[in-house]
């Protein structure tokens, strides 16, 4: 009799937990499901840290489930002197090489697609992981420096050579990226990409015109040569009597990092 009661008081008893913990879950989920629509799906962030690198850098941000987000990132430098000279120089690790490039100016643009996935409670908060692919175009142009030894009245004398150089790199890249991002007010968010790593492929040249004797052709085609020790490419270059042209392809790997701060809507 007692084992009966007990089963009758068990059955009702359960049903009304799972009642109970169901309505929880849809309250938290409309709780969730409201705040998204009064703060907005959206958010618009500027990451103030790429200003360093004097890079001007967007980024939009869309919400598209209660943990999954699509973002689109703009990245624009205007061609300015070579940033962190010091330490470009040390990575090139050559002398002659560097002096030759140091007067160069580059500029950048790169749009980056990527899927956020959040591992918090929900979107816009908390950890996250994010697959990217990017594309960015590098322009380059400046001074080539080479020195020239011609001959003047039976004595070989090196002079200073000088041949413009103008033209772009295009890279196509894939990675991942863990970052965090914090709610700081009810429309502000801050957006920290703690670190990220791509890889892919990279091509183009720089190339420039000059009138230039046969020994000036053979110094220049022999200094050129030092720009095959460029990290990360292959350097291949062609000089004649009218120019020269340099041409880049290979593999292109880069490290994403980044501060941002986001306003929602």
């Amino acid at each position: 009799m007692q084992t009966s009661f007990t089963k009758n008081l068990l059955l009702p008893s359960l049903v009304l937990i799972l009642c109970s913990l169901g309505t929880v879950n849809a309250q938290e989920k409309n709780k969730a499901t409201q705040e998204s629509e009064v703060e907005g799906k959206n958010l618009v962030k500027w990451n103030f840290a790429a200003m360093a690198l004097k890079n001007y850098s967007l980024q939009y941000e869309r919400a598209v489930s209660k943990k999954i987000s699509v973002a689109l990132g703009v990245r624009f430098a205007p061609k300015s002197g070579v940033p962190f000279k010091s330490q470009f120089e040390k990575l090139i690790d050559d002398e002659d090489t560097w002096n030759s490039i140091k007067d160069f100016k580059t500029g950048n643009f790169a749009i980056t697609p990527e899927v956020r996935f959040y591992m918090g409670q929900g979107v816009f908060r908390g950890f996250y992981l994010a697959p990217f692919a990017r594309y960015a175009k590098y322009t380059v142009e400046g001074p080539y420096n080479y020195d020239v030894t011609v001959n003047v009245s039976g004595t070989d004398v090196t002079q200073k050579g000088v041949i413009p150089l103008s033209g772009d790199i295009k890279t196509f890249t894939g990675g991942l990226l863990l970052g965090a991002q914090w709610k700081l007010s009810k429309l502000v968010y801050l957006d920290w990409w703690i670190i990220g790593a791509s890889y892919g492929t990279s091509s183009g040249s720089i190339s420039g015109k000059k009138n230039m004797s046969t020994e000036e052709q053979q110094e220049l085609r022999e200094q050129l040569k030092d720009l095959e020790d460029l990290p990360l490419v292959k350097v291949k270059s062609e000089v004649n009597s009218e120019g020269a042209k340099v041409d880049f392809d290979g593999p292109w790997a880069n490290l994403r990092a980044g501060l941002s701060i986001g306003f929602r809507f």
